[in-house]
């Protein structure tokens, strides 16, 4: 079998409830065509670049699959028609990427900077 990313953005006005349940939907649409998601993530609530279908936030969602051809043309053809989906991309890879990706870890480091104060070991050096 293949292996992907794909990454899909959903409209903001939905609600992140709505947003697990289209993971799970498009999730076991690879699962009923053979294949398996190996890691999920969600990217949380983002600005766009520009807007989109009236939208200029969206919620991300980043899925690493190894399966084959056909469960991506399935899950494609499913997320071109559903309203909730403003746009998606489904990229081949050689190798999956392990642990959280470059995304997910810089959301963190954003999140964990956020109220904390620098002691003077603490401080970084310019």
């Amino acid at each position: 079998m293949a292996l992907y990313e794909n990454v899909f953005i959903a409209r903001q006005d939905i609600a992140a409830a709505q947003v697990n349940a289209l993971s799970e939907r498009y999730e076991n649409v690879i699962k009923e065509n053979g294949g398996k998601v190996t890691k999920k993530e969600d990217w949380g609530l983002r600005a766009l670049a520009y807007r989109m279908n009236k939208n200029r936030k969206g919620y991300y969602v980043m899925f690493n699959i190894d399966a084959p051809a056909k469960a991506i043309v399935e899950m494609e053809r499913q997320m071109r028609f559903d309203e909730d989906v403003i746009r998606y991309l489904t990229v081949r890879v050689d190798e999956l990427e392990e642990g959280p990706s470059a995304m997910k870890s810089s959301k963190e480091k954003e999140l964990k900077g956020h109220g904390k104060r620098f002691d003077e070991d603490e401080s970084e050096e310019f």
